[in-house]
């Protein structure tokens, strides 16, 4: 669906960007999927300079990467809805990995969840690696992507 026009190229390969902060956060939850099928992470290798990069940053560091990208890009009408609009959705993906992250940690402190925890982070990872190429793809192609719940509450920010 293209709401507000056509989109350049320029704007589709900003509007994929943002979504690299959802997925390296929730690269957390897929540590128990990667050790047991290790051919998983060749897949990961194109991700490995920013993986260092935003991890040098530390956890104050990565928060203002987050409210940059709110600041800036989000409440700035001059750029372009699409970019908007895709940088609001990966922030709010990346809203729902932490309070994922709360909840596996809620999950930990129960003696003898283990494997409640490691399937519930397989499904999160899962989850987010689904969202996150969806909406790639989606981006490249230069349609909006609608994620339910997540893309309504988008809307609702990005006018």
């Amino acid at each position: 669906m293209s709401l507000r026009g056509s989109t350049t190229v320029s704007d589709r390969i900003f509007a994929c960007l943002p979504y690299l902060l959802p997925l390296i956060d929730g690269l957390v939850f897929g540590s128990f999927l990667l050790n047991q099928f290790p051919a998983l992470q060749v897949l990961l290798l194109p991700l490995r300079p920013v993986l260092i990069i935003y991890g040098s940053l530390g956890q104050f560091g990565q928060l203002i990467v987050f409210f940059a990208l709110f600041f800036l890009v989000v409440r700035n009408e001059k750029i372009s809805h699409f970019i908007r609009f895709n940088t609001m959705q990966a922030i709010l993906l990346d809203i729902v990995i932490f309070l994922c992250s709360i909840l596996v940690r809620v999950l930990g402190q129960v003696p003898g969840t283990g494997f409640a925890i490691e399937t519930v982070a397989n499904t999160i990872f899962l989850g987010v690696v689904a969202a996150v190429g969806y909406s790639i793809i989606q981006s490249v192609i230069g349609r909006y992507a609608e994620i339910p719940a997540v893309s309504d509450a988008v809307y609702m920010q990005v006018r």
